[in-house]
């Protein structure tokens, strides 16, 4: 990919919102992604509302360059509507009996394939499948860039690794730098102001208690050179002012 994709996670499930389930997807995903170069652009948990997954999946195919990790939905049951909305969102509605879909599942069920298990069959026009190493029912993506996967963490996150492993080529590493110092984040408003193309800069303010106001800031960039550069200027800014700080382990 010649530009930095942006990644997003659509979790799909009425269960999580109404904490019936907890999401045991957005870690993982975020970790994962992490340690192949990359990082979230954005995760959304929504319910199962067809117009919903419609809207957010052109949303996301609008942006630059996406990729998407979306779960959930993609079922034989009533209120699995992923594969339809998908067809609607990225294919103007056409969707088809994907024949090595159908396959897969009559050979793995058998006469239990009828009469629901086999609609998970129907996929967006040019679906590709995306190998199930629970109990074989696929999963499948779209030009490359869009993965449906099942809401079942056993089942789609060793998809997630197998997709970072033979269809996303590695990102660069992204080299992090943090500090915590005892002040407020205001004190770093004009050095932020300056942060150079190409570096990423967080504070996270905290009051504790006993010891006041403290502030983690964080600088990275896939140029270390740069990274550290920048993060040397918040270290001498401290220093000018004698402000204490601890330097925190690199991420």
């Amino acid at each position: 990919m010649h530009t930095e994709p942006s990644i997003f996670a659509l979790i799909i499930g009425t269960e999580i919102l109404n904490q019936r389930r907890k999401d045991a997807h957005f870690d993982f995903l975020a970790h994962t992604l992490m340690e192949h170069g990359y990082r979230l652009k954005g995760s959304f948990i929504i319910e199962d509302d067809p117009a919903l997954i419609i809207n957010m999946l052109k949303f996301i195919a609008s942006q630059p360059n996406p990729i998407l990790f979306s779960f959930g939905g993609i079922g034989s049951t009533p209120d699995d509507h992923t594969r339809k909305c998908a067809a609607i969102a990225l294919r103007n509605g056409q969707i088809e009996v994907h024949e090595e879909a159908k396959r897969i599942i009559e050979e793995t069920l058998g006469e239990r394939a009828y009469p629901h298990p086999i609609k998970m069959a129907e996929l967006p026009k040019g679906a590709k499948l995306l190998h199930n190493p629970v109990n074989n029912m696929p999963a499948f993506y779209l030009d490359d860039r869009f993965f449906f996967m099942p809401g079942f963490p056993e089942m789609s996150h060793p998809m997630v690794k197998e997709i970072l492993q033979t269809k996303i080529p590695k990102g660069s590493p992204l080299y992090r730098y943090t500090l915590t110092a005892k002040c407020k984040e205001n004190e770093f408003i004009e050095r932020m102001e300056q942060t150079p193309k190409g570096v990423e800069v967080s504070s996270l303010p905290k009051l504790h208690d006993n010891t006041g106001w403290h502030v983690t800031i964080s600088v990275a960039s896939h140029d270390k050179a740069l990274a550290q550069e920048t993060f040397e200027t918040y270290i001498k800014d401290l220093k000018d002012k004698d402000i204490p700080y601890t330097l925190d382990d690199e991420a």
